[in-house]
């Protein structure tokens, strides 16, 4: 029985490798601004933001709905995992430069 399990378990883990790759969302950071400002996913979907930070200075994605924040240096880029999400509208924002740097992300 415990054999089936462990053959089981290596079975999924298979299953789960070779699936669909999570789609990547990309967002540049460019003069303290979010380009695009506004993004739209599929729900119910896993992705992968990919935010390319194009300005010298680090800037600090925000954000309260998704449940996540994440500094990127200047001239780098950082990959944040969210989702699934429900349909509806999530606001994001660079706590460094909030008054440029804005953004929502709508599921649908």
């Amino acid at each position: 029985m415990r054999n089936l399990a462990m053959a089981m378990a290596v079975l999924l883990l298979a299953a789960q490798a070779s699936g669909a790759e999570v789609p990547e969302i990309e967002i540049l950071i460019e003069d303290h601004r979010f380009e695009p400002a506004e993004v739209r996913v599929p729900a119910e979907t896993k992705l992968m933001l990919v935010i390319d930070n194009r300005d010298a200075t680090a800037e600090e994605f925000e954000s309260h709905d998704l449940h996540r924040e994440k500094v990127i240096s200047g001239n780098r880029t950082a990959r944040i995992p969210i989702g699934p999400l429900q349909p509806g509208s999530y606001r994001f924002f660079g706590e460094f430069h909030e008054d440029t740097a804005q953004g929502v992300l709508i599921a649908e």
